[in-house]
């Protein structure tokens, strides 16, 4: 169910190093681009999507939705990119998620909802996934004035604002850093039921 309140942000402004660098959601998962399916699962949660990188937009234009750049300089991570979503999204909620979880839960910005406080994590398989995130768009100042004093951690800054976390069963957010967890992925894709 899409939530009128909530803008969803793609975050894929990595540097995909353990992937050999280049754009990892870009990469190809059965047949697609690994950002489509991502976006495919989130698109139906939210009243708008949107996507975190830097560099040339150009080369998400397939995917016809805005690219956000970060609004700090230097590459800081991925707090930088929740801070553009927060400063650009037109909503007074973001969820925010990684362009290499490509098998995202259909419940997950209604149950981030249900739990919030402040904000809300998502957790799987005893980890919490920190940049997988409902956030509230009114946090942007103060996150900005973090980052400008060196704060890179999102789950460190996010446990001082009254972060909920929701667990979710399974691993729906396994993400795909290393060429041999695309090539699990692969086979997850192709054989859900034996995940």
């Amino acid at each position: 169910m899409s939530r009128g309140d909530t803008f969803g942000v793609v975050l894929a402004g990595g540097l995909s190093r353990r992937m050999g660098g280049g754009d990892k959601p870009l990469r190809d998962l059965g047949g697609r681009p690994m950002l489509a399916h991502v976006l495919e699962r989130l698109a139906p949660q939210c009243a708008g999507l949107a996507i975190n990188a830097n560099g040339d937009p150009a080369r998400f234009a397939a995917f016809g939705l805005p690219v956000w750049a970060d609004t700090v300089p230097g590459n800081p991570g991925p707090l930088a990119g929740i801070l553009a979503a927060l400063e650009s999204s037109p909503l007074p909620w973001v969820v925010t998620v990684t362009g290499d979880t490509p098998f995202l839960p259909a419940d997950l910005v209604e149950r981030l909802h249900g739990a919030r406080a402040g904000l809300a994590c998502a957790a799987s398989a005893g980890r919490v996934h920190p940049p997988v995130a409902l956030w509230p768009r009114r946090l942007a100042g103060e996150l900005r004035a973090a980052i400008e004093a060196g704060e890179r951690r999102v789950g460190v800054w996010a446990a001082a604002h009254d972060v909920a976390t929701v667990e979710w069963e399974g691993d729906p957010f396994l993400n795909v850093n290393t060429p041999e967890e695309l090539a699990a992925a692969e086979r997850l894709l192709a054989h859900p039921d034996r995940s």
